[in-house]
């Protein structure tokens, strides 16, 4: 890697909120199905965090965190809906701001995508936008009330209040890659015709509730938000992408005098192509349209199996003009030092892609070294 890595914008500061991040990456939610079987993240949890919040000021984004007891119908993921759970995560989050990082939570309803026979296993409601099945599920979902619409806002709103009393920095609302609020988002998912359905105004109008639920309740410098516009992943492909995005985002700049960030998946990212090697549907499209219609009003968070190179060629190159975070995945599982190794131009361990969703079990998350270099510098000792 070019000694020149280090001088690149990458390793500029920038703010975020109320928060300065020392640099521009970022660690982006990982589902690893490590929390205990009532959704309560266990103590192993606690060192995965804190090693990757390792280098002072970066930001740490969480796995995706269940917003009611409703919402946790898959095995081992996370709530924050409990005092237990709380708990739990104030000693994760405690444990990144002891390394002078920044954590934001991501909060997510699955709708349509909980496990089937887990939600009945548990007397959860299988439901969505509209009776729209997955393809190759048989269980067509429950069509939402407008009940349960407005109770799924105030359940963000409860669990990003929890997030915050856990002393998290903010929460990223996750409207990407096929989960509810992706569901009402796609009309090939959401087929309603009152007004949480059919113009994109109406498909988009739970998202936009959501945040302006969420920025009044915590404050809106304390808010994110995830979009995937070119993911077709869990049947939401959009016919209507550059119209819909720039409407949610433009929207979302009327609604709030301040954001924390946006945080964009690239074409590449789409989780049909990484996880199932899907050629993605909208190859070739970029994010340009959205960055623009965004125009600097808070950072953006680009994501979508970046390299090193990719990343600097990112930030001092095609979104030069932007205030851009480059976040990390799977690399920042295998590297708790990432950061350190991306600045250095120390090569990378490989990840293990069999031992991602080992269940409450350290193989494969725990056990990826840091560098000798790192460990010779002793960061943060």
């Amino acid at each position: 890697m070019a000694s020149t890595t280090s001088s690149s914008r990458l390793f500029r500061p920038l703010k975020i909120g109320s928060k300065t991040l020392q640099h521009r990456i970022a660690l982006l939610p990982l589902t690893r199905n490590r929390n205990d079987n009532e959704h309560t993240p266990i103590t192993i949890m606690e060192k995965y965090y804190a090693d990757r919040a390792s280098v002072p000021g970066t930001l740490i984004i969480s796995e995706a965190t269940a917003t009611s007891y409703e919402e946790q119908s898959k095995r081992n993921i996370p709530g924050i809906n409990t005092e237990k759970q709380v708990a739990a995560w104030t000693k994760i989050i405690d444990g990144v701001h002891a390394k002078g990082s920044v954590h934001f939570q991501q909060l997510f309803a699955l709708g349509r995508t909980s496990d089937i026979d887990y939600a009945k296993e548990r007397g959860l409601p299988y439901r969505s936008a509209s009776g729209v099945p997955l393809e190759g599920v048989d269980t067509a979902p429950t069509p939402m009330t407008e009940t349960e619409i407005l109770q799924t806002i105030q359940d963000f709103v409860a669990s990003s209040k929890n997030a915050v009393a856990a002393g998290a920095d903010g929460v990223e609302i996750h409207a990407a890659h096929g989960y509810l609020l992706d569901q009402f988002l796609s009309s090939s998912s959401n087929k309603r015709t009152d007004k949480w359905g059919g113009s994109i105004e109406n498909r988009a109008r739970l998202t936009l509730e959501v945040v302006k639920a969420v920025s009044a309740a915590i404050g809106p410098e304390k808010v994110a938000i995830r979009f995937s516009p070119f993911a077709g992943f869990q049947g939401v492909a959009k016919d209507d992408i550059e119209e819909l995005y720039t409407y949610l985002v433009k929207t979302i700049k009327e609604l709030v005098p301040t954001f924390a960030y946006l945080s964009l998946v690239e074409v590449r990212g789409d989780p049909g192509e990484v996880v199932l090697g899907l050629k993605p549907a909208n190859e070739g499209k970029t994010l340009d349209f959205l960055l623009e219609a965004w125009d600097n009003f808070a950072p953006v968070v680009v994501a979508g199996a970046y390299t090193p190179e990719s990343a600097v060629a990112a930030v001092d190159g095609r979104y030069g003009k932007y205030d851009v975070i480059v976040g990390f995945g799977r690399p920042y599982l295998a590297n708790p030092d990432l950061v350190y190794r991306v600045q250095h131009g120390i090569p990378l361990n490989k990840y293990n892609r069999s031992t991602f969703y080992l269940v409450m079990s350290d193989v494969g998350y725990n056990d990826y070294p840091f560098s000798q270099e790192f460990l010779a510098a002793k960061i943060g000792a």
